[in-house]
């Protein structure tokens, strides 16, 4: 059986809880704290030596890290990873945005303000990573307002990389009803079959809500 290592707080642990959900697949989930650095023990180093949730555990023991690697691995062969060839392009576009543009600034914004007690020197850079989710969700914004996806005519896994720390990025400070596009795709996302919220996260074995449509 899979095994995600993951926590609960992470919009990355949950990128591959939301794919599993709908591809309907049964998993072993692994909480980690990564306020209390259970992340950076030998056992956990040894999986990844990155010392980073999420990792994806998977039957012969090979372990995948970064959440945009486990997404591809998991979602090849279905629905939400297109075939073609521009189409996989486009999609590692949307993903590397998530990664550079998108995630650093909205992300980080979201753990200083939510889950830590802010040093002198975040307070002093927050604003200027709210300054960059923002110019991140003003992207977005102009592509979802000629289009209902991130790449074809059907959710990917470049939505589910984005939606994860979007659809939370309220809690960083980021008011998103100045982006009309963003919350009305938002509302997509949560609508499509076998949607799963980010917390409260399952235990143990999860099973599949339903079969994969």
């Amino acid at each position: 059986m899979l095994r995600l290592y993951d926590n609960h707080l992470s919009g990355n642990g949950y990128k591959p809880r939301l794919l599993l959900a709908h591809l309907g697949r049964s998993y072993e989930r692994v909480e980690l704290d990564i306020l209390k650095s259970e992340t950076r023990t030998p056992d956990f180093l040894a999986l990844n030596p990155n010392g980073r949730i999420p990792v994806l555990a998977l039957e012969d023991g090979t372990c995948i890290a970064e959440s945009n690697a486990i997404l591809h691995y998991l979602a090849e062969g279905s629905r939400f990873l297109l075939s073609g060839r521009v189409s996989r392009a486009l999609t590692l576009q949307w993903m590397f945005f998530e990664q550079y543009s998108h995630e650093p600034n909205i992300a980080v914004a979201r753990h200083w303000i939510q889950h830590v007690d802010m040093t002198e020197a975040q307070r002093a850079q927050l604003p200027a990573k709210q300054e960059g989710g923002h110019a991140a969700l003003a992207v977005m914004e102009n592509r979802l307002r000629e289009a209902d996806w991130f790449v074809g005519d059907a959710m990917t896994v470049a939505d589910i990389a984005l939606y994860a720390y979007t659809h939370v990025a309220e809690e960083g400070g980021f008011d998103l009803d100045l982006y009309p596009a963003v919350n009305a795709w938002l509302a997509r996302v949560a609508e499509q079959p076998g949607h799963v919220p980010m917390t409260p996260a399952p235990e143990g074995v999860v099973e599949p809500a339903a079969p994969p449509g």
